[in-house]
């Protein structure tokens, strides 16, 4: 027989089964104010960051490291988003304060301007040893030989510094030849018309071609597809480096087409504005509605298309850099007069111009011109070089006569990469030669690789050395 409870019993059972309920309350209660405060530690982080870039865009758009508004990136990736100034001043700013003929030839690293009532001191990305050994190998030997026009640019590709800006204008004084772009691109154009070719007709450089008559001639009856006992058969490589205008007029005509050649050259920097501390006036292209003049546009076989020595550089550095196009500058940082830093220059990317499967290609084929193409006299000896033998290099020619035929433009650009680290640099030469040819603009590019290598390969000799710990003797 079961017995109830007393009453002694249950009151305690009933008080502790609520006790138990409020318990289960309160941790409920926790868990909830946990997962809410780790919800705000995620989300309010992540709202200031779009707050952040937010406030950033704002600030370019209203003046400073920005693409100006009817620029638009048509290249074949997205733009990416630009470093905000946070300085007191801007890259425009710079601009109008500094002089372009300041720039050009520079013995010093720092240089003076006023901006705003207020005067300034910049400290520029030249390397003067480099700077000096360009000026000192200009073509001074007689009258007959001094060029109309010599531009070169040696820039870092990782970050778009330039090294080395140095020429001149003989018919002008205070002309900068560097920033010039009314020079004929030629051949460098086959650059543009190779990456649009490799992305949009899956060419390699192993690809066979074929073309009928002459390598530097360019007829309509050249970019028509037939096939006889005339056609002559060539790698795709092969033309590139050997400068082929049938070849690259019959892509520009018949595979290419003008859409995407006028996107490729966009991408590449072609018809924009570039962001510079100094004005820089910007390369040509433009395509009309003529199959035949798309095939003079892709070879380079015209005077219309224009490019400048420091764009040429810029081009290069899109090739070596996995196809990003980077701003060049020239101005590392900016100080009042108070000594206080008042700028501090960081790499601004433009965009991506080509793939980096695409810039690889490139490079190859720009090492081909130096081994077996246009560039091959100039560059003899390589292995035999103690300084150019431990690099690779690569390039891509380019000339043309002016409408006048009394000056010869003879372009180079090129990168030369240190085959152990990731040291590189890209180069871009302009020579336009009066009636007598002088030094060719790929023999100041060579000059320029074994000076700035030979220097660097020293001073990292030197901090080799300097960190060498002492072996003590044994006994």
């Amino acid at each position: 027989m079961f017995h109830r409870r007393p009453t002694s019993y249950r009151k305690p059972f009933r008080a502790n089964w609520r006790v138990y309920q409020d318990s289960l309350l309160q941790t409920g209660n926790k868990k909830r104010l946990i997962l809410k405060r780790i919800r705000h530690a995620i989300i309010l982080p992540l709202l200031a960051v779009l707050l952040y870039f937010g406030i950033a865009a704002l600030g370019n758009s209203a003046g400073g490291r920005h693409r100006p508004e009817n620029q638009q990136s048509t290249g074949p990736l997205q733009t990416f988003h630009m470093w905000k100034d946070s300085d007191s001043i801007s890259k425009a700013d710079i601009r109008a304060g500094i002089d372009s003929d300041q720039m050009l030839n520079l013995t010093t690293r720092t240089l003076n301007f006023d901006h705003a009532g207020g005067k300034f001191n910049a400290a520029t990305s030249i390397d003067i040893d480099l700077q000096e050994y360009m000026l000192s190998r200009m073509d001074w030997r007689s009258p007959r030989y001094i060029p109309r026009y010599l531009g070169i640019i040696v820039m870092d590709p990782a970050t778009g510094r330039v090294l080395s800006m140095a020429g001149f204008d003989r018919d002008n004084k205070t002309g900068n030849p560097c920033i010039m772009g009314k020079f004929p691109a030629a051949s460098i154009f086959k650059i543009v018309t190779a990456a649009a070719a490799v992305e949009t007709c899956d060419l390699k450089p192993e690809s066979r071609l074929t073309f009928n008559g002459g390598k530097y001639t360019l007829y309509k009856s050249q970019i028509k597809e037939k096939t006889n006992k005339y056609t002559n058969r060539i790698l795709f490589k092969d033309s590139f480096a050997q400068s082929v205008n049938p070849v690259f007029g019959k892509l520009g005509a018949l595979s290419i087409g003008k859409n995407t050649l006028e996107k490729y050259a966009l991408a590449f920097g072609f018809n924009r504005e570039i962001g510079f501390e100094i004005p820089v006036a910007p390369s040509r292209v433009h395509l009309a509605d003529d199959p035949y003049q798309w095939a003079e546009i892709a070879c380079g076989f015209n005077r219309d298309t224009t490019l400048s020595p420091l764009h040429g550089a810029m081009l290069v550095s899109a090739v070596v850099n996995h196809g990003i196009l980077i701003e060049p500058s020239i101005v590392d940082r900016v100080f009042d007069d108070q000594g206080k830093t008042v700028y501090v220059n960081h790499p601004v990317i433009i965009h991506q111009a080509i793939k980096p499967r695409t810039s690889a290609l490139i490079m190859e084929m720009m090492q081909t011109t130096v081994k077996s193409g246009t560039c091959r006299k100039a560059f003899r000896g390589l292995k035999r070089d103690s300084v150019l033998a431990r690099l690779t290099i690569g390039g891509k020619t380019g000339s043309i006569y002016n409408r006048q035929r009394d000056a010869r433009f003879d372009w180079f650009v090129g990168f030369a990469a240190d085959k152990q680290t990731t040291a590189k640099i890209a180069v871009a030469v302009v020579v336009g030669h009066g009636e007598y040819i002088g030094v060719r603009a790929s023999q100041y590019a060579r000059l320029a690789m074994k000076e700035y290598f030979g220097s660097y390969f020293s001073k990292s000799k030197n901090t080799v050395n300097a960190h060498a710990q002492p072996v003590k003797a044994k006994g």
